[in-house]
């Protein structure tokens, strides 16, 4: 079974992001690391392979200066290989342009499952995982809960505010997976080492038949014009029952229109 699994190298998730003064997008500048929500689909992945007694595991991302750091800590978990595209034409790229990417990317893998977390961690757009699905024309799953493999189908667990929606797919499929569905295993020394001679394929814009007016800047559908700090949180009203309490918590709550 080959399994591909979309990953993304983020800054620091302990750290508060920068933003980049001029464009008012996230600073990617230097190392960047695995977004933690991706090492469930990666463990996911691992555990699917070693369920059907062989199999590849493919790391697909997209992230800027050639920044390999965060596929390295998936590969050393175990993964086979990865892609990544780099290129400086796909600076300010939106949820839909990096979809296209990874899109043509994946096509290079002929995988029979694409997994994928629900949302990144630094976007949380939510919509990159069916925007790939839709442009390579398969079914996909959201929110996976549980995952099995069997023959030429998947079938899923779909966690919902209610419990779960059980779901089956015919093969291949693109599915989310959410955090909780594995725990994910600790790089071993072992798989550290071996981590390094795993091949990583580089490659450009050019090398995916895109053209540069579809991604980055010139293909976003969106601008940040401009960013502003949060509102500070104001003190609250405390409200000294003298018999008239109920009376003032709903008056409260008509001012606010919620009843």
């Amino acid at each position: 079974m080959n399994i591909a699994v979309c990953v993304k190298q983020v800054p620091d998730t302990s750290s508060p992001g920068r933003l980049d003064p001029d464009t008012h997008t996230l600073d990617r500048a230097g190392k960047l690391m695995l977004d933690p929500s991706d090492e469930y689909g990666v463990e996911m992945a691992l555990q699917l392979v070693a369920a059907a007694g062989d199999g590849v595991v493919t790391l697909v991302s997209m992230a800027p200066h050639g920044e390999v750091t965060g596929l390295r800590s998936a590969l050393a978990m175990g993964a086979d290989k990865a892609i990544l595209v780099s290129d400086e034409a796909l600076q300010g790229s939106d949820a839909l342009g990096t979809a296209k990417v990874l899109a043509k990317a994946l096509q290079r893998v002929s995988a029979d499952l694409i997994l994928a977390a629900t949302e990144s961690t630094d976007g949380y757009t939510g919509t990159l995982p069916v925007q790939v699905a839709e442009l390579l024309g398969l079914p996909s799953i959201t929110f996976a809960k549980r995952v099995r493999v069997e023959g030429q189908k998947v079938l899923v667990e779909r966690q919902t505010e209610a419990g779960y929606d059980e779901v089956e797919s015919p093969l291949p499929a693109v599915v989310t997976v959410t955090a909780g569905v594995v725990e994910p295993r600790y790089p071993s020394f072992k798989g550290i080492m071996a981590a390094k001679n795993r091949p990583i394929e580089q490659l450009k814009v050019a090398d995916l038949d895109l053209s540069t007016d579809e991604v980055g800047w010139p293909g976003a559908g969106q601008e940040i014009i401009s960013v502003q700090p949060a509102e500070a949180r104001k003190a609250g009203e405390i409200v000294v029952d003298e018999g008239d309490g109920a009376e003032r918590i709903v008056a409260f709550l008509e001012q606010l229109k919620v009843i």
